[in-house]
C-alpha cells in the first residue's frame, strides 16, 4: 500500500466494525492505552453518533487501515474548544505514512469543528507515535508519573498538546 492511494474522509457507521478491529490490535499490543478490554463495532458506534467531535479514517483499497477521533477533555464550558484524541493505525499499514496523513485531515477537521487546542497522553516506549506526533506539530508538555497501572505494572506517559487556529 502506498501512502499516495490513500483517500482520507470522516467515519460512517459502517466503519465501526473496522474502527473496533484497529482499536483492538492497540489495546492487544499494550503500547498504546490503558484500555484492557476490547471494544464492539456497536461501542465504537456510539462514537459516531456525537457530531461535535470528529473522527475520519484513512482508507486503502476501500478498507479502513487508521483512524483519529476526538472526545470531551473536561465538561466545564471554559474548555468547549479543547478535545482529547486518539490515532490508530492497522499493524499492516504502519510505517507507510498513514498516520501523518491522517493526522494531517484530522487536525483540519478539528479546526473546522471549532477547537483549538488537542491534547493526548502517550507511553514514552511508544516512540513511533511520539515522532508522529512532534513531526504534526504537537509539543511535549510534560509526563505525568506513575499514570495508571496496565496489566498490573505502574505505567508514566508523556503529555502533548497542539494548538490550532487562532490559538496557534
Amino acid at each position: 500500500m502506498q501512502s499516495a492511494s490513500l483517500h482520507l474522509r470522516p467515519a460512517r457507521s459502517s466503519d465501526a466494525a473496522r474502527i473496533a478491529e484497529v482499536y483492538n490490535q492497540g489495546i492487544q499490543e499494550r503500547v498504546a492505552t490503558f484500555e484492557t478490554r476490547e471494544r464492539s463495532a456497536a461501542e465504537v458506534a456510539a462514537w459516531l453518533d456525537d457530531p461535535r467531535y470528529p473522527v475520519v479514517v484513512a482508507e486503502a483499497g476501500g478498507a479502513v487501515v487508521g483512524w483519529a477521533a476526538a472526545s470531551s477533555y473536561r465538561t466545564r464550558d471554559c474548555y468547549a474548544g479543547i478535545a482529547e484524541f486518539s490515532v490508530y493505525v492497522a499493524r499492516e499499514a504502519r510505517g507507510r505514512g498513514v498516520g501523518r496523513r491522517l493526522m494531517g485531515a484530522f487536525l483540519e477537521a478539528c479546526r473546522r469543528a471549532g477547537f483549538w487546542k488537542l491534547v493526548s497522553r502517550v507511553f514514552p516506549e511508544n516512540t513511533a507515535s511520539l515522532a508522529l506526533l512532534a513531526a504534526c506539530g504537537f509539543r511535549e508538555v510534560g509526563v505525568y508519573q506513575r499514570h495508571a497501572q496496565l496489566d498490573g505494572v505502574w505505567r508514566d506517559v508523556v503529555i502533548v498538546e497542539r494548538l490550532l487556529g487562532d490559538a496557534g
